[in-house]
């Protein structure tokens, strides 16, 4: 697809920092890897070949080799995320798999649909679009925050099931508490009591392993920019193999009246809906085997580290600021969140920022007055970054108190 990259050593040597493998400003400390990703240069230059290849030859490649290109990129992408090729197709982002699927579903009025208190925010707009179209109903599950185990994640979302409920919008991982949450358990109970699944994985590939065959959720999208690593504009929405037919494209294009019969529908729509700058798509291969590659034991010990990385980083921000930590272990990824006490600045993200050079967000979570840090682990970061902004938090908070 592209020239073979020189993959990084998986043992680097002393002194090595992984941070030079990323355009990172080093003059900033980076702890918000979860917003948006950050990807590797090696990687960025993979697609900035392939983009030199499509602007050479256009024609050759979008008519002639990016269809080849493409089935290329899905099937590693599949094998990453325990899926059959067929079942998946590529889409910009997360929040575009789920209007896709919402949007294709016919729901009747009275129909409810089920989500959680926890609810990526957009995803959540777009349930709401949905249900003031229709009209149905939107039951929230409340899920609390701080919480003691998974099992009050699913004691709260059955107890919101009802014969009316059509379809459950459920996190894998939460981006405001970062919590990972018992999707599997979830989708079981939810498939027992004979209701389709949606589940936003945005966060999940590359952070905690996955096997969608083994899942059985209805529908499941995941963001490949974000813990994979690859570029903006990557993701995957898988649908269960009966359910295909009724899952178009936001943008019906050429797909939708083609006489080929040599592959499905599904695919015929979703791979094609207008000229566009596919590359992302193409380089998610090159990103699953050069993260792969920074790590002895692969993708699985990488996602070990960042997820001790993240308890580390928990440990030492909850020890500065004299916190209880919000959840248990098992329900931590490569992302945690910390809650903060009362006295801090109101625009604490932009005195971070300013004044430390400090990147990393403060979530008004769940309300505007009750605001939490939640920081991301990466292999670019370590333990002393999170350790100066522990100490810049108390500098902070002591100023303020001192002001008063």
């Amino acid at each position: 697809m592209v020239d073979r990259l020189l993959l990084s050593p998986n043992s680097p040597k002393p002194g090595f920092s992984y941070q030079s493998y990323w355009l990172l400003d080093p003059d900033i400390i980076f702890l918000n890897h979860g917003s948006f990703g950050a990807c590797p240069v090696p990687v960025l230059e993979a697609q900035r070949q392939l983009r030199d290849r499509l602007e050479r030859q256009p024609l050759q490649f979008f008519d002639r080799d990016f269809e080849a290109l493409l089935d290329g990129a899905r099937s590693e992408l599949a094998d990453f995320v325990g899926a059959d090729p067929n079942d998946l197709v590529f889409v910009p982002n997360a929040t575009t798999a789920v209007n896709t699927v919402l949007k294709s579903l016919q729901f009747e009025p009275g129909d409810e649909l089920l989500t959680t208190n926890q609810e990526y925010n957009a995803c959540r707009n777009a349930l709401n679009y949905v249900a003031e179209r229709y009209g149905l109903q939107v039951v929230v599950a409340n899920v609390p925050f701080p919480i003691h185990s998974p099992t009050e994640v699913v004691e709260a979302v059955v107890k919101c099931v009802s014969a009316k409920t059509r379809l459950a919008l459920l996190d894998h991982v939460v981006s405001q508490t970062g919590l990972v949450f018992p999707i599997a358990q979830l989708v079981q109970e939810m498939a027992e009591r004979g209701i389709e699944t949606l589940v936003d994985g945005a966060h999940a590939p590359g952070m905690v392993p996955l096997n969608l065959r083994n899942l059985g959720a209805t529908y499941y999208t995941g963001n490949c920019h974000k813990w994979l690593c690859a570029p903006k504009g990557a993701a995957f929405l898988y649908v269960q193999r009966d359910r295909q037919a009724a899952i178009r494209p936001l943008t019906i294009s050429h797909g939708a009246n083609s006489s080929r019969g040599d592959r499905s529908r599904f695919h015929l729509e979703f791979d094609w809906t207008g000229t566009d700058d596919p590359t992302a798509y193409l380089c998610v291969p090159e990103a699953i085997r050069f993260m792969s590659s920074l790590r002895p034991g692969g993708w699985p010990e990488l996602m070990a580290s960042n997820r001790q990385l993240a308890l580390t980083a928990r440990r030492i921000l909850c020890a500065a600021l004299n916190v209880t930590p919000p959840s248990p272990e098992e329900m931590v990824g490569a992302l945690a969140v910390v809650p903060l006490p009362d006295g801090y600045p109101q625009k604490l993200q932009a005195e971070l920022l300013n004044r430390y050079q400090i990147e990393v967000p403060i979530i008004p979570y769940p309300t505007t007055t009750s605001r939490k840090v939640r920081i991301s682990a990466q292999l670019y970061n370590n333990s002393k970054q999170y350790e100066i902004l522990a100490g810049a938090l108390a500098e902070l908070l002591s100023r303020e108190n001192h002001s008063l």
